[in-house]
């Protein structure tokens, strides 16, 4: 690791003024993507987070509950 990169480069943010701050801000944030909800579903399915659920009894049936129209 770089450290002396980094101590610089935080000699300079601190450096800046708040609006130099605030366009570093958006600049390093500008191309961050988040999952869409396809990517989700795929993360949750092979993620192996809710295989603990196939280990549960099933306590409910379609004919629970009240219908949703």
């Amino acid at each position: 690791m770089n450290t002396q990169l980094v101590e610089s480069l935080v000699s300079v943010i601190r450096s800046l003024s708040s609006e130099e701050r605030s366009l570093l801000v958006e600049e390093l944030f500008r191309e961050r993507t988040y999952p869409n909800k396809s990517e989700l579903l795929i993360l949750g399915q092979n993620g192996n987070s809710f295989d603990f659920l196939e280990n549960e009894p099933d306590l409910y049936t379609a004919e629970d509950g009240e219908s949703i129209s």
